[in-house]
This record gives C-alpha cells, structure tokens and sequence, in this order.
C-alpha cells in the first residue's frame, strides 16, 4: 500500500559448512572434530577445521599441515544430493516464493505470509527448527528488505544464526561491515580499495559513482555503489528454469596425465547429460571450466549447431575445449575442472537424420535406465574405474 514503509521479509537460508555438517550429522565419530572433505583439494571443512585456517578450494597438504588433528572424508555427493533436496522440501513447506542459488541456500519470500505464518523473524525461527529436525542440519537465516542485505545477514550470523535488519537500521549495519561483505568483492576488488585506503562499506558508500568506476570499471562500479546504498529491486524470483547445467571436480595438485584429465572429463559429462535427458532439457553450448594451482580460472566455451543432450555430442565438444586449452594447464598446473552446458531449452533432443550424426540416443537411454534402477555406479566408462563418480560436484540442486 502506498505509503507503508517497506518491511524486512526475504530471508537468505544458507546451510553451515553443508558438506562437512552431513558427514558429521551421519558419522557421530565426527561430531565436534575437524573435519575435510575432500583429500587433493578441501571442498569442504567444518567450522572446527576452520579454525585453524583450513578454507574451501586450499590444497589438501597445506589443509592437513594447517589441522593435522582433522579427519580427511571423502564426498558422498548422492548424500548431499538426498539432503539439499530434503532442505528444499523445507523450504516450500514455508513458503511458495523459493529461489535456490546452490545446492545449500535460497532466498524465500515471506512478505504474504503474514496473516497466516506471523512475523518475518517468527517463520525464520520455525523454519531453522524445521531443517534441524527434518534433516538434522545447522541453518543461518538473515532477514531484510532485499536479497543482497539478507545474503549479507546471514553471513555475519554464522555459524548456526538467525539475524534480522529492519529496515530504519540497514545502513547502520551495512556501512559497519569491510568491504569484503559487498556481494562481488573478492581478493583483486578487495587489494584494489584497500590500496586507496578504502576499508568499510561506508566509505564506499561516500564515494562518488564517477569514482568508483574510474577505479573499478564502469560495470563493478555501478554495481558496489548500488550495493553500498542497499538498493537492490531484484525479487525473489519462482519456477525460474535453470540456464545451465553443470558439475566439477577438484582433482589435486598435479601432475595430471592427459588420458587422467580426458577420463574425469568423460564422468562430467556423463553425469550433466543424464541429468539433462531426465530434466528433458538439451543445450547449446558447452563451457569447460578450469581452475589452476594459483587459484585463477578460466572458462572456454563452444556452441553447438543445435540443440543436444547426447553424451557423445557434449563430450566431443568438451574434449575439443580440453585439448585447445592443454597448453595453459601445462604452464600453470589444474586443481578443478568442470564442465556445464548452456542455452538449455526445454524440447529435449532434436531429431536429426541418421547421416547427419551417429544415433547414441538408444545407448544413452538404455544406460540411463540402468543407473536409475541399479544406481549411478553400476555401469560407467572403463576409463573411470576406480576413480569413483562420486566427486562430481552439481552446481545446483536438483
């Protein structure tokens, strides 16, 4: 209504150390030890291995020489599927208006629910008690009036934490915080502001939008000043249909052999297509994605004369995008590689005459029935044999 300030009802559900907090929550060995997935490269570490220095993406030797106390796991990514997918359940259980982001966290709209559900921070509390009690995972909730300050409340109150920021106290709040709380300030953004001594929100906030993008560029300087300001009219946006599909996996400090690299790349793929075909979704472009031993990434893309979700067809064309990209591995070593498929469409597999490509649909269909009634890893590539499906990471819930 015209003239009602506006109220603090979207909340950010992020779950702690999601990996980590289901192999403790399923090994009571674990509990209240450190904890690491992931042995050549962290994927994850529960709050007791990062306190003692140990972060997502670090190199398993220096994890293990930071905690040598922590106990090393391997993923179980089916175990994070079934969980993320229970989580969600919770989530539209609460409200109809769910955005996820990850695997682990969404936005959730909660602006209607007032007659029926009670205050923003009431539902919050229930739907935290929900999750521990449903799922048997910790969950932070922040509360605002947009999703970037509620992103940014719950990651001031983790580990396990509920924090709401009305709305006459939100800049207050935000200034308050360094620059690193801006969503899109990483290391290089960071070192850029803090070289010209700009440390905190608010002095960004004080700084003209001219500035800023003579510093930044004119993208990321529009977009921190926005941010700054809180303004941020995204809304939570429902049934949205993915844009990608796609799956990585840490492989370690090398060296990596080619026929290693081309076989984790064939498991990619294998998984994101048969994702595919049971979303009835086939896509254009496929992306490889690499990140090196110095933590830079880079991204290589090729788009399709049409539509596929043929494991044969992505794959030829992820093998290309590796092949073309080999020389930088070479140069500056690999510790993750993933692959995802774009520009999806909601057709499924366009048909082609027999010589315009070799027919694999009754192949892949004929595995896909096996991995769904057999499991995953009752029948894989000769290539992937014990090197195990299960650290393909999807990059979004199910």
């Amino acid at each position: 209504m015209a003239g009602q300030p506006a109220r603090a009802t979207i909340l950010h559900a992020d779950l702690d150390a999601f990996y980590a907090s289901v192999e403790q929550r399923d090994d009571p060995r674990l509990r209240g030890r450190p904890v690491i997935v992931g042995g050549g490269v962290v994927l994850a570490a529960s709050y007791e291995a990062k306190a003692c220095g140990v972060r997502t993406a670090m190199g398993g030797r220096m994890a293990r020489a930071l905690c040598p106390q922590a106990i090393v796991v391997p993923p179980r990514m089916g175990a994070y599927s079934a969980a993320s997918k229970a989580v969600f359940e919770v989530f539209r259980d609460t409200t109809p208006l769910v955005e996820g982001i990850s695997i682990d966290e969404a936005f959730l709209d909660v602006g209607g629910l007032r007659k029926v559900s009670g205050e923003p921070v009431d539902i919050a509390v229930r739907l935290r008690s929900e999750v521990l009690a449903r799922v048997g995972l910790a969950i932070t909730v922040g509360v605002a009036r947009t999703k970037f300050l509620a992103k940014v409340a719950s990651g001031v109150a983790k580990p396990d934490g509920l924090l709401v920021v009305p709305p006459e106290t939100e800049l207050d709040f935000l200034h308050r915080l360094p620059v690193e709380r801006l969503w899109g300030v990483g290391t290089v953004t960071a070192t850029k502001l803090r070289k010209r001594r700009i440390t905190t929100v608010g002095q960004v906030a004080r700084l003209g939008e001219a500035y800023l993008t003579s510093v930044l560029g004119q993208a990321a300087g529009r977009h921190l000043h926005a941010l700054a300001h809180n303004r941020d009219p995204r809304p939570v946006v429902v049934g949205r249909r993915r844009r990608s599909m796609g799956a990585q996996r840490a492989v370690g400090r090398g060296p990596h052999p080619v026929p290693e690299l081309e076989a984790t790349l064939a498991g990619l793929v294998d998984r994101v297509s048969r994702r595919m075909r049971a979303a009835g979704r086939a896509g254009r472009t496929v992306t490889l994605r690499l990140r090196f031993e110095d933590y830079s990434r880079v991204t290589r893309s090729h788009t399709l004369a049409r539509p596929s979700s043929a494991t044969t067809v992505l794959l030829d064309a992820a093998r290309d995008l590796l092949a073309a990209a080999l020389p930088l591995i070479t140069e500056r070593g690999i510790t993750l590689i993933g692959v995802a498929v774009g520009n999806l469409d909601g057709t499924g597999e366009q048909l082609l005459l027999p010589l315009d490509h070799p027919d694999d649909g009754g192949l892949d269909s004929a595995l896909d029935a096996v991995r769904e009634r057999f499991g995953s890893a009752a029948v894989t590539r000769a290539a992937l044999l014990g090197r195990g499906e299960g650290f393909s990471v999807p990059l979004l819930p199910d």
